[in-house]
């Protein structure tokens, strides 16, 4: 495990693209991590269509960094969903609610760096877990 995170990123002008995508988070970022842990590195995002486009494929692929395949729509699977959660709980507790885009901003970036460290490993431990869950449950479904 890394003892620590990445800041806050976010997409305060524009559309996010593919390639907005591999420019601010892929290469500063995940590019980084892949290079701190090595080969048993398996990057996760979720089925956003700016994550599938060409260019992310063809940079993941150019860094040798695996991708997890995750089924549509699996918000379970993906521990950030469980830190967005967190993250809006913790605003809606503050005192004073965000009265613009900007003060949302500078709250997430505060509640951000807040979060324990502890929970944040957690949910990356779990994956293990929940991968194993939903994999026994589909075992026995068939699709239509």
């Amino acid at each position: 495990m890394l003892n620590g995170r990445t800041e806050l990123h976010i997409f305060d002008r524009g559309s996010v693209t593919g390639d907005r995508y591999c420019e601010e988070v892929l290469l500063p970022h995940v590019r980084l991590f892949r290079g701190d842990i090595g080969p048993d590195f398996i990057f996760m995002d979720d089925n956003a269509r700016p994550h599938r486009t060409l260019a992310v494929e063809e940079l993941l692929e150019s860094e040798d960094i695996t991708r997890m395949d995750l089924p549509a729509y699996s918000p379970d699977l993906n521990p950030i969903e469980h830190v967005w959660d967190a993250l809006g709980r913790y605003i809606a507790a503050r005192l004073h609610h965000p009265e613009n885009t900007q003060q949302l901003k500078q709250m997430l970036i505060e509640e951000w760096a807040l979060l324990p460290q502890e929970m944040l490993h957690q949910l990356v431990l779990s994956m293990r877990r929940r991968c194993e869950a939903t994999i026994a449950v589909r075992e026995g479904h068939t699709p239509y």
